[in-house]
This record gives C-alpha cells, structure tokens and sequence, in this order.
C-alpha cells in the first residue's frame, strides 16, 4: 500500500469532501475551512483546514465564534500532517486544551484475513434495533468507563435515517454482552471507518478485538469498500498492526469549550 496515496486520497474524501455524520448535522466549507454543525449531542467541529501562517489565527478565532455563537462546545480533529506546522500551538494559545493522540491506521480490505472467528460461545449480534443499540452501548459503558447517552442518540438517529451508512454488533457470552463495535460506510468513497471497538475486562485477551475487526472487514468488502480506516489508541495499534493496518499519521482532538 503506498502510503502517501491512501492518506492524500483520506483527506480528499473523508476530510475535504466530508459529509454529514448523521441527520440534522450539516457541513460548511468557510475560508478555507471544512467543519461539522449539528445539534448539542452530536459532534460538532472541524475536519479540515488549507491554511497558512499568515491567516491561521483567523481563522480559528473565526471557528471560536461560530460554534460559541451557537452555545457548542466543539473539536478541532488536527493531523500531525496538517498545516502551518505550528498549528497545534496556535491552537492552545486560542485556548483549545488537546487530549490524547491516536494513530490515523489504514489497510485494504483485500490483504486482511477475512476468516477470524469469535472464540466459542461468543456470537455476534447485528444492532438494528434500540435493544441492539442498548447493547453497544452497554459495552461501550463497561470498557471505556465512560458515559454512552451521545453514543445511543447518534447510533438510534443513524439507524432510524440512513441505516445503510452504520454497522454496529455486539459480543454476547450466555446472553451478556462482552464485546461491541461499529463501522461506518461513507457512500462515494473508498474508504469504511472502524469505531468503538471494546471488550469488557474479563474478557479481554481472547481474541474478540480481532474478530469484530474481521466481522467488519467482511461487511465492508460486500458493500465494495477498498479501505478500513482507524483512529487507534495505543492499546490498539499493535494488534492491527498485526493484522495488517499501516500507521499514515496521527490525530489529536483539540476541544474548546466547557
């Protein structure tokens, strides 16, 4: 895979050219800049920018007051391969504050091991439905620790309009959920985003991680996708490493609000 393609081809599609992530979000392309508007419990920020030393403060004072006008609190998805190079710097100087980086992995889906299988007593269960959806964010609750109010409303909202563009399952062992994930499709790219893959505690280590990654594999290349794309934490970047995903850069949230 030549990498400097598939990110360039990243960054035309899914950045530049990004769409809406759900219904009732919108995107808008001002000065130079590609951002999200939506409502309160969906994400609201910037996925792309052309910029340069000289208008770079302006315009992120400019997104400070969009999203403020509109009382949001909002991200700026900043790639280490963004430019001007000091961004990340005039980004906290306008008060941003940055959590932790992760690693922007690709792989094409015809060179991943498709074959992978849920150790035994595990099944997988597509989420279609609320009590599907429930138990995703179940998951969700247990293996990151955090609250899955935003998850459920954007996965039930997705569902409910554009079902074609989510795939979300859970793990169940004796009818309790152990393990979940989900993809998303973005129609007119090549490219299918894996998100959210957790394992409770006590069941990680037994091989569920890569086997929702293969699971997903699968339903991408039935519906013609060429690449999986991942922003991976650095619990998980080893594994997809091993299976087969290339490190193209890496990606740091930069928050400003609340």
């Amino acid at each position: 895979m030549d990498h400097a393609v598939v990110l360039t081809r990243y960054d035309r599609e899914l950045r530049e050219g990004a769409r809406p992530d759900g219904p009732g979000a919108r995107i808008e392309r001002v000065g130079g800049v590609v951002r999200q508007v939506a409502d309160p419990s969906a994400w609201n920020g910037v996925l792309w920018s052309a910029l340069d030393t000289a208008g770079a403060d302006r315009a992120i004072q400019d997104q400070i007051t969009r999203f403020t006008a509109l009382g949001r609190e909002f991200e700026w998805k900043l790639y280490s391969h963004d430019e001007p190079a000091d961004l990340a710097a005039r980004l906290l100087a306008a008060g941003f504050r940055a959590e932790p980086a992760e690693t922007l992995m690709a792989a094409e889906v015809a060179e991943l091991a498709l074959d992978t299988a849920p150790p035994a007593g595990v099944r997988f269960v597509r989420a279609t439905d609320p009590a599907g959806v429930d138990l995703v964010v179940d998951v969700h609750e247990k293996a990151f620790g955090t609250d899955g109010t935003r998850l459920r409303h954007q996965l039930l909202a997705r569902l409910a309009a554009d079902p074609g563009t989510v795939v979300a399952v859970a793990a169940l062992a004796d009818g309790e959920p152990v393990a979940a994930a989900r993809m998303e499709l973005a129609p007119g790219t090549a490219f299918a985003g894996l998100w959210g893959g957790g394992t409770v505690p006590q069941w990680r280590g037994r091989g569920l991680y890569q086997a929702l990654v293969a699971h997903r594999a699968r339903a991408a290349a039935a519906h013609g996708y060429r690449y999986l794309h991942v922003d991976a934490l650095p619990t998980s970047r080893p594994i997809l490493e091993r299976l087969g995903f290339h490190a193209l850069s890496t990606t740091t949230p930069y928050v400003y609000g609340n």
